[in-house]
C-alpha cells in the first residue's frame, strides 16, 4: 500500500521534461490539451495519495482509532515510515492550502481590477481601449470575453501589426485559454514539480493563439512582427493581471517568434511522447486507486467488517 501511494508523489517530477518534449513534437492544440490534462490529473492522484497517508497516520493515534471504530490495529508499514509520512503530508497539504487560497484571493482581486477598467474604457465590438501610458494588451474572459488594449499599444504597432495583436488576443478567448492556464495554476500549487508544466501550458496556448492569429490574418511574418514589437514595447510594462489572463507579450516570445517565421516542414510524429504522457497519467490514477482501495479494505479489516 505505502509502494503504491508513493507513485502518485514521483511521477509528477517526470512530467517537466515530458512537457518540453510535447512542446517539440506535438502540434500547440494538441500540446496545451494534453500537457493540461495530464497535469490535473497528476495533481489529483498526488493530492488523494497524501491524503490517505494523512488518514492512515491518524488511525495510529488511539483517539482516532477508537472514533474509527477500529476494534483491530491498522495493518501498515512500520510505524517508523508511516508516521513520517503522515506528519509530512499534513504539512504539505497545509502549505498547499495557503498558497492555493493566497493565489485565489490575489488573482480574484487583480480580475475585478480588470473588468473594472475594462468597463471604463469605449468600446468597439469586443475590443476595449484603456486610456494608459503603459503598452499593455490581453485577452479578458467573462461575460462578454473583451480583448484589452491601451492607447500606448496601439501606438506602437501600425495598423497590420494591430489587427495581427487583436487576431492572437481573439484566438485566446475562442479557444478558452484562460481554462487551461487556470487548471494550470491550480495543479502548480498542488505538487511543486508541476510548477515548471505550468510555463509549458502558458506556452503551448500562446503557440496556439500565434498559429491561429497567423492562419487568420494570412501572414506569419506579419504575426511575429506584431508580437515581437508588442513584446519590445510592453517589455517594462508592470500589470497586476490575473495569471490566467493570456496576453501575446507573455511566455518566451523569441521561441515563439522563430517557430513562426521556421520554413513549413514535415509534421514530426509525436506518438511516443503521447503514449509516455498517457503511461504516466494511467499508472498514476492506477497507483492511486488501488493504493486507496487497499487502505479501505485493510480499514474495514480493522473494524471486523472483513476478515483478514
Amino acid at each position: 500500500m505505502t509502494a503504491l501511494l508513493l507513485l502518485p508523489l514521483l511521477l509528477p517530477f517526470a512530467l517537466p521534461a515530458l512537457a518540453r518534449r510535447a512542446l517539440a513534437r506535438l502540434t500547440p492544440v494538441v500540446a496545451l490539451w494534453a500537457l493540461t490534462a495530464c497535469a490535473v490529473v497528476l495533481a489529483g492522484c498526488s493530492l488523494a495519495a497524501l491524503g490517505s497517508f494523512v488518514l492512515i497516520g491518524l488511525f495510529k493515534v488511539p483517539l482516532f482509532a477508537a472514533l474509527g471504530e477500529l476494534v483491530r490495529p491498522l495493518r501498515t508499514a512500520s510505524d517508523l515510515v508511516v508516521l513520517p509520512a503522515a506528519a509530512t503530508s499534513v504539512g504539505v497539504l497545509a502549505v498547499c492550502g495557503w498558497t492555493l487560497v493566497r493565489s485565489v484571493l490575489r488573482q480574484t482581486r487583480a480580475f475585478r481590477v480588470a473588468r473594472t477598467r475594462a468597463r471604463r474604457g469605449p468600446t468597439a465590438g469586443d475590443l476595449c481601449v484603456v486610456d494608459s501610458s503603459r503598452p499593455d494588451a490581453y485577452a479578458l474572459p467573462g461575460r462578454p470575453h473583451r480583448i484589452v488594449v491601451t492607447t500606448a499599444m496601439l501606438r506602437s504597432l501600425d495598423g497590420a501589426e494591430r489587427e495581427a495583436l487583436f487576431a492572437h488576443e481573439r484566438a485566446h478567448n475562442d479557444g478558452g485559454h484562460h481554462y487551461f492556464l487556470a487548471a494550470a495554476e491550480l495543479a502548480a500549487h498542488c505538487h511543486p514539480a508541476l510548477r515548471p508544466v505550468r510555463e509549458s501550458i502558458r506556452l503551448a496556448a500562446e503557440r496556439a493563439a500565434d498559429e491561429a492569429a497567423a492562419a487568420r490574418v494570412g501572414d506569419r511574418k506579419l504575426t511575429a512582427r506584431a508580437i515581437a514589437r508588442a513584446a519590445l514595447a510592453g517589455h517594462a510594462t508592470r500589470t497586476e493581471r490575473p495569471d490566467f489572463v493570456a496576453a501575446a507579450t507573455s511566455g518566451p516570445v523569441p521561441q515563439r517568434v522563430q517557430a513562426l517565421l521556421a520554413a513549413p516542414r514535415a509534421p514530426r510524429t509525436g506518438r511516443t511522447i503521447a503514449a509516455l504522457l498517457l503511461a504516466c497519467t494511467a499508472v498514476s490514477c492506477a497507483a492511486s486507486v488501488a493504493g486507496t482501495a487497499d487502505f479501505h479494505h485493510r480499514v474495514e479489516i480493522a473494524q471486523g467488517d472483513e476478515t483478514p
